[in-house]
C-alpha cells in the first residue's frame, strides 16, 4: 500500500473531491479514506466514486470508536442533534494518522472549509480539532489554506500554498468554479447524511446511549431498522424493535445478535420484532408475553381477528408460544421516545458537561 504522498479523508461530497485534485494537481499521489459507522457513510457508493473519479479509495469502519465517543459523551459536546461534530472529526484525524506510514503518506489533508458549518469549521473548532488530533504538523486543508496558519508540510515543500485556495463560508460559487475547471463528470451534492444530525434518528439513539450498558456499534445498526420502543416496567428498561415492511424485517433479521428474542406470528402476516437482551439479562416470560400481544397489535388482519392469536417467541436455545389477544396498551405500556423529551435530557447532558 506504500507510495502514496497523502491520505485524505473523504466523505464523497464536492469538498473532499476538491482537496484532493488540489493536492493531484501538484503531482502527489494521494489515497483517499472513506470512514463508515452506523451513522455516515456509504460503502457501497465507494466503487462509483473510483470508477468516476479515479480515485484510489480505502474504507476506515469507525463505528465501534464512534460508539465510544457517544457512551462516554463527546468532549465538545452535541449539535443541533446528537452530532459530535469536533469529536467526530478528532476521531476520523487519529485513525488517519494512525495509517499514514502504512501508504507511506508525509501528510492529511481534509476538505473543510473555514466558516462552512457553524460547529465544526470555526477558526476555534479548526484549531481544537487540529491540536486535540495530534495532527498539526501534517493536516492541509486545501480549500481554505491561504486563511489558515501555515502547515509544516507547507513549510517544507511537500504541498505548494500558493497553489492552495482561500475559500470561505458556506456559499459553494468558487468550489463549481474549481469543479468545472477540474473537469469532474459530475457535480456531487456537499456532503451530509450524517443520521445523528436528524432529530428522527436523534431520539432513536439516545436510549440506547442512556440505557445500553457499553453499547456498541451492533446498537446503533439496530437503531436504524423499524420502529423503538422502550418499557421501564419492572427491572426494565426493556428495548423492542418492530418491523414496518418487508426491507425492515430483513434489515432486523441481519442486525439481531444471540441472546435477542425474535418475535413473529404464527399465522398471520405481521411484522419481525427484536427484544434486545442486555448482558444476558434475559426477560421474564410476563414481559415475552407482553411483548408478544404488543407485536401482534402491529397485524392488520391479527388485530381484526375475534380470538387469541399465536405469536412465537424466538430465543437463543428455543422457541416460546404465546396465545395473545393483539393490544397497543399493555402492562408494560412500550412507548417510542419523543424528540422533546430527548431534547431536554440532552440540554441537562450539556448543562452537566459544563461543569466540570
Amino acid at each position: 500500500m506504500s507510495g502514496y504522498d497523502a491520505v485524505a479523508l473523504f466523505s464523497g461530497g464536492l469538498d473532499s473531491i476538491l482537496a484532493v485534485r488540489l493536492v493531484e494537481e501538484q503531482g502527489l499521489k494521494v489515497q483517499c479514506l472513506h470512514f463508515v459507522s452506523p451513522f455516515f457513510g456509504d460503502v457501497r457508493q465507494v466503487s462509483v466514486w473510483r470508477e468516476r473519479f479515479g480515485l484510489d479509495i480505502d474504507t476506515v469502519d469507525v463505528g465501534e470508536g464512534m460508539a465510544r465517543l457517544l457512551a462516554q459523551r463527546p468532549a465538545y459536546g452535541f449539535g443541533k442533534a446528537l452530532n459530535p461534530c469536533v469529536d467526530c472529526k478528532i476521531l476520523m484525524l487519529r485513525e488517519a494518522k494512525a495509517r499514514m506510514a502504512s501508504y507511506g503518506a508525509r501528510c492529511i489533508i481534509s476538505g473543510e472549509v473555514l466558516g462552512q458549518r457553524p460547529m465544526s469549521q470555526r477558526r476555534d473548532a479548526l484549531h481544537v480539532i487540529l491540536r486535540d488530533a495530534g495532527v498539526k504538523d501534517i493536516l492541509v486543508r486545501p480549500l481554505s489554506a491561504k486563511l489558515l496558519p501555515e502547515s509544516d508540510a507547507e513549510r517544507r515543500g511537500v504541498i505548494e500554498r500558493e497553489k492552495l485556495c482561500g475559500i470561505w463560508g458556506r456559499g459553494r460559487k468558487e468550489q463549481l468554479a474549481l469543479a468545472e475547471r477540474f473537469a469532474l463528470p459530475v457535480i456531487p451534492p456537499p456532503a451530509g447524511g450524517c443520521k445523528l444530525t436528524e432529530r428522527e434518528n436523534a431520539r432513536r439513539y439516545w436510549p440506547v446511549i442512556v440505557h445500553a450498558p457499553n453499547p456498541a456499534a451492533a446498537e446503533f445498526r439496530l437503531a436504524n431498522s423499524g420502529r423503538q420502543f422502550w418499557s421501564n416496567a419492572g427491572e426494565g428498561p426493556y428495548w423492542l424493535c418492530v418491523g414496518r415492511q418487508q426491507s425492515d424485517n430483513e434489515r432486523l433479521m441481519r442486525n439481531a445478535v444471540p441472546g435477542d428474542a425474535l418475535f413473529k406470528l404464527a399465522d398471520f402476516p405481521g411484522p419481525l420484532a427484536v427484544g434486545r437482551q442486555f448482558c444476558d439479562r434475559r426477560w421474564p416470560e410476563d414481559v415475552l408475553r407482553d411483548a408478544a400481544s404488543f407485536v401482534a397489535s402491529f397485524s392488520p388482519k391479527a388485530a381484526l381477528h375475534s380470538g387469541l392469536v399465536q405469536v412465537l417467541a424466538k430465543l437463543e436455545r428455543h422457541t416460546l408460544a404465546f396465545s395473545v389477544r393483539p393490544a397497543r396498551e399493555t402492562p408494560c405500556a412500550w412507548g417510542e421516545r419523543s424528540w422533546e423529551a430527548v431534547r431536554e435530557e440532552l440540554r441537562a447532558a450539556e448543562q452537566e458537561r459544563q461543569k466540570r
